[in-house]
């Protein structure tokens, strides 16, 4: 039980005998420095050394087809129109797919690079970075629905909600910028499963992740109420002072603690985040690395360069979704869609990784890659021009900060249909960034319901390969 006697000693101290004297400010100061010895969001010590400060994690809404991209397979080429047969949960009992026959791939591939990695011309500034990262052609997840395989790739968890990827490296970290979430998410669009895909769940509400919208307002009520900084500090402060007051006599309620927080949080943002967001200062040559024109505050290259500011400004954890501007990557009906949206990420995401590593960020941030899933090698006429979900393989990759440069981990048989070497589930995925983060999977735990939960569940291996 909570000691009501010392609590109300404490602070009966700061409201009668010090109140509106020239000591309130340093008793105060203190008393607030004591909670803050609790706070979700302070730095916290890795399990082990770190390699990566912080992550950039892009995510491909829809299922970036993997033998159109990384994963060229020129024996799909040869065998154009072959008919194969094959128990898949996204053909199974489908009317008119009782045939399966294999589709050519709709890009040319070579090799690129000193390491010769193969890839196609879909995404030709990527391909021009193989030497800066490790490509893994073997992923595989455990549903083909957009729903789940996107829950999964987030959360771990394909069925129920559970806190996101950003949300357990917040909790496991905390923040390095008291005037920045921890975790941000860059979303024009919503992606499948909605703000669960950033959600903290059971987690406290403070490592949630803070969305932000590419255009006229990135993030709602930014701006501030009253007319000066100084005043709103004042006010805050005096705030925070009641409303600790009130927390010590409601104990044990998170969702109290976070909405407190969340207040001090909103004013470090209004401080921070529109000088973050503001890309006046950046160069020609910067904006030009990114394909952005000035003055431009949307599209892919906007969210990449401003994921580049906020790496610089200490924050943890930041998402980048590319839902497209008109549509998403679930090319079911023709992949010439890919063709279309491939552009829009193919030269930011080239220039985010030329920037990082010209400005030394490189070493220290690791640019994650993926997507919920593949698309299937085959459909049920050769000609069809769309290709359908594919949960047994697909394409992801890492760069950055201690990954190895330049390598190939895993593969898939000759037509890109299954894994055929190294198989990596998504929670290997999700072992492997937690471990460059310095976080250990399997002690990155809390309790709830009566039961430890982890981002990975019971599951994940390391993909020690890749690691340099």
């Amino acid at each position: 039980m909570r000691n009501d006697f010392n609590a109300l000693t404490r602070r009966g101290l700061v409201r009668s005998a010090v109140a509106g004297t020239m000591l309130m400010p340093g008793i105060l100061h203190e008393l607030l420095a004591a909670e803050d010895a609790v706070d979700p969001l302070a730095p916290h010590a890795p399990h082990f050394p770190a390699k990566a400060r912080a992550v950039i994690f892009l995510f491909m809404s829809g299922g970036v087809s993997h033998v159109d991209s990384f994963d060229p397979k020129p024996r799909l080429a040869a065998d154009h129109g072959k008919k194969v047969t094959l128990d898949h949960p996204e053909t199974r009992n489908r009317a008119g797919y009782e045939a399966l026959y294999l589709k050519r791939p709709g890009w040319s591939a070579s090799r690129k690079g000193q390491s010769g990695i193969e890839t196609t011309d879909l995404f030709p500034c990527i391909g021009n970075q193989v030497d800066d990262i490790a490509l893994i052609r073997s992923m595989h997840t455990s549903h083909s629905n957009h729903y789940n395989a996107t829950l999964g790739m987030h959360t771990g968890s394909f069925a129920f909600a559970r806190p996101s990827i950003g949300s357990w490296v917040s909790y496991g970290l905390g923040t390095m910028n008291r005037n920045l979430p921890a975790f941000m998410v860059l979303a024009p669009q919503m992606p499948y499963a909605g703000t669960q895909v950033w959600a903290s769940d059971f987690l406290p509400a403070v490592h949630q992740g803070t969305r932000i919208v590419p255009g006229a307002e990135p993030i709602a009520n930014l701006g501030r109420r009253v007319p000066t900084q100084k005043r709103q500090e004042l006010e805050l402060e005096a705030i925070r002072a009641e409303n600790l007051e009130h927390e010590h006599a409601r104990a044990n309620n998170p969702a109290l603690s976070a909405r407190i927080r969340s207040f001090e949080t909103a004013f470090g943002m209004q401080a921070e985040v529109p000088g973050t967001l503001d890309l006046a200062s950046e160069s020609d040559a910067t904006l030009d690395l990114y394909g952005l024109k000035r003055g431009q505050s949307d599209g892919f290259g906007w969210q990449c360069l401003v994921a580049r500011r906020l790496v610089e400004r200490g924050v943890r954890f930041i998402e980048l979704i590319h839902t497209g501007s008109s549509g998403n990557w679930d090319s079911h009906g023709n992949m010439a869609d890919h063709g279309r949206l491939a552009p829009q990420v193919d030269r930011p995401i080239a220039g985010l990784i030329q920037d990082l590593k010209q400005r030394g960020l490189f070493d220290s941030t690791l640019v994650v890659w993926t997507t919920e899933f593949g698309r299937t090698p085959f459909n049920n006429t050769p000609d069809n021009p769309g290709r359908e979900h594919h949960s047994w393989a697909f394409s992801s990759w890492l760069a950055g900060a201690g990954v190895k440069r330049g390598v190939v981990h895993g593969a898939t048989d000759e037509h890109g249909i299954r894994v055929a070497e190294n198989p990596v589930h998504v929670h290997d995925f999700h072992a492997t960034i937690l471990r460059l983060m310095g976080l250990d999977h399997t002690r990155l735990t809390y309790r709830h319901g009566g039961r430890d939960f982890r981002l990975t569940d019971v599951h994940g291996t390391v993909v020690e390969s890749i690691l340099a």
